[in-house]
């Protein structure tokens, strides 16, 4: 369904007041865009609580960033969500936030990239990192740049997160995936085990993703950025051992014991 500019308009200022109300901002931060044609991008200004805004505080940019209307200035991280834009045709909204557990982990160096959960395997394959560019610089794009074209939700290194979606109410939902799941991880990281999705169980979720959301879906590919199976988990990640590990493992137990008289 195609939305009038009125419509869009109303739409970006309900979900600033989203991301504020969730505590995913605060202060100026953030910043929400949309695509409106060919032509024009729909995008929050610069300076601006995202939980207090009217939408007569919008602005009209092109695809170079040139502002084309709107009495305040344009978001500095326009450059961010233009990127999306270009590479990527199903994209008609980018949602850019600092929900603080996901960005604790962004602040970590820690990717989201682990098969804890089926459901976000299934919604966003995995959550990458981003290396660290400074915000408003080319910094910042080339940082993303090799990950915009096959992520939906990218977390960036001592910055934040980026989500994107064919509309806004899906890009504001990858946000809230992205949040609920660091901290369902965090969760399993304080109680000490993670017991991870097998290689199988994986490339099934994958194979489902393609079936439910159609051949337009971004295909998620095994790659340092996002492992997401057997081939990304650390030696204290592993749930199962092999009849030869365990045996080996009982060897070395009995040994120790013996050692110990």
């Amino acid at each position: 369904m195609t939305l009038t500019e009125e419509e869009l308009r109303r739409q970006i200022v309900e979900v600033g007041r989203w991301i504020h109300r969730q505590g995913f901002v605060s202060g100026y931060d953030g910043n929400i865009s949309v695509r409106m044609d060919g032509q024009r991008i729909l995008s929050t200004p610069t300076a601006i609580s995202k939980g207090m805004m009217e939408p007569d505080d919008l602005v009209v940019v092109d695809y170079d960033g040139r502002q084309l209307a709107g009495r305040r200035k344009a978001t500095s991280e326009l450059a961010m969500h233009l990127l999306f834009y270009r590479r990527r045709p199903d994209v008609n909204a980018v949602v850019h936030a600092h929900p603080p557990t996901a960005t604790g982990y962004a602040a970590a160096g820690l990717a989201l990239n682990k098969a804890l959960v089926s459901e976000v395997v299934l919604s966003l394959g995995c959550i990458p990192l981003a290396r660290y560019g400074t915000p408003g610089t080319p910094e910042l794009t080339e940082a993303l740049s090799p990950l915009v074209g096959q992520y939906d939700a990218i977390l960036m290194a001592n910055h934040g997160v980026v989500t994107c979606g064919p509309d806004l109410m899906r890009a504001y939902f990858r946000m809230e995936t992205v949040e609920h799941f660091a901290r369902i991880s965090l969760v399993t990281e304080m109680l000490g085990r993670q017991v991870l999705l097998s290689e199988q169980d994986v490339d099934k979720l994958l194979a489902a993703r393609q079936r439910y959301f159609g051949p337009g879906t971004t295909a998620i590919e095994r790659s340092p950025a996002c492992p997401v199976t057997e081939a990304g988990r650390g030696p204290g990640d592993r749930f199962w051992v092999s009849q030869e590990e365990l045996e080996g493992l009982v060897a070395e137990v009995l040994e120790r014991l013996k050692a110990k008289g």
